[in-house]
């Protein structure tokens, strides 16, 4: 049973990885500063697979305690790495805490998989290295722009360390997963996304303003060259992402990648817009949504959706579920947390 390190393993994608992982047969020790999660994941994740995985609260900036723990387990068959802050508009407002946050940590963890004899290292990677894509749907192949956020460059950045870090260590695998808009909760309504203080993404601001939690969703602008005037988005369920990683591990740890660096999107390869989106909440909740038509916000790209062919011909794995699940499931963790 390979033994593997789930970094940010308490947080919304990185839970419902552990339960995939743990679902095929892989010992899990998970890492969390729980700066944007909560322990009791743990016995969500228990009353799921039946499984309680091992955990350590440690905060990756601490370059002291990341050696402790990495040479107590030397045994690691690979590393999933998602702890990183993920607030667009925060890291603009704050850019030294997210390069510090999401920049040394990878270092850090990257300076002890050298020390091993071979690592393999999944990275969370996001389409928004891509800025506003030339042509559509994006392919792994489309030019790296420069970022509109702090954040969004801490992935560029992140891709490139580890990048050059496969180029001068024979011993180390990598794959960067870039992923598109991840929703949804898991069937068991146990664990899903759970935002601290006023949500970032646009699902979780529905359902608080479903349930009644958030006055009115605001839509940034009706003015765009699509379909409705809104943004456009990939929409991908958490489930169906969870499993990527734990597909893309698999491909490393059975030596079937081509390089020791690859890259794959991850995402339905159907564009959305935000009234279809809201749409798709209405129909699988029955509530009506207050919302409103505001102003443009700044850094929005007008559309991203994924070419998939490359995640689903290499990596043999294609996004399953729907728009319309990912709702539905949102709504019933939406109720579920409200209920206690």
């Amino acid at each position: 049973m390979a033994k593997i390190l789930v970094t940010g393993g308490l947080g919304f994608i990185g839970s419902h990885t552990v339960v995939e992982l743990q679902n095929k047969g892989f010992e899990v020790v998970i890492i969390d500063d729980l700066s944007n999660s909560s322990e009791d994941i743990l016995d969500r994740i228990d009353a799921i697979t039946g499984i309680m995985p091992i955990f350590e609260k440690l905060d990756l900036k601490d370059k002291t305690k990341v050696q402790g723990f990495f040479k107590a387990h030397q045994d690691l068959q690979g590393v999933i790495h998602f702890a990183a802050s993920k607030a667009v508009g925060e890291s603009v407002e704050k850019p030294l805490l997210y390069y510090e946050n999401n920049i040394n940590t990878l270092v850090y963890v990257l300076q002890e998989l050298q020390q091993l004899k071979t690592a393999n290292f999944i990275f969370s990677s996001s389409c928004t290295v891509y800025g506003q894509a030339d042509e559509l749907p994006i392919t792994e192949n489309a030019p790296i722009k420069k970022a509109e956020s702090p954040y969004g460059n801490t992935k560029q950045i992140g891709e490139e360390i580890i990048q050059d870090t496969c180029y001068i260590t024979e011993n180390l695998n990598a794959i960067a997963l870039r992923y598109f808009n991840p929703i949804g909760a898991h069937e068991s309504v146990k664990i899903g996304e759970l935002p601290l203080g006023v949500p970032q993404n646009l699902v979780p601001f529905i359902t608080q303003t479903a349930i009644g939690i958030r006055e009115q969703l605001s839509v940034f602008g009706d003015d765009y060259p699509t379909s409705d005037g809104t943004c456009i988005r990939d929409y991908i369920h958490v489930v169906d992402l969870a499993k990527a990683h734990v597909i893309a591990l698999q491909r490393l740890i059975e030596g079937k990648n081509t390089s020791n660096y690859e890259t794959f999107n991850v995402g339905t390869g159907t564009g959305s817009t935000v009234l279809e989106v809201i749409k798709s909440f209405e129909k699988m909740s029955g509530q009506k949504l207050n919302y409103k038509i505001t102003d443009r916000r700044a850094g929005d790209v007008i559309s991203a959706y994924a070419n998939t062919s490359k995640a689903n011909n290499e990596l043999g794995w294609k996004a399953e579920l729907t728009l319309d699940d990912g709702m539905a499931s949102a709504w019933k963790w939406e109720q579920e947390v409200r209920s206690k």
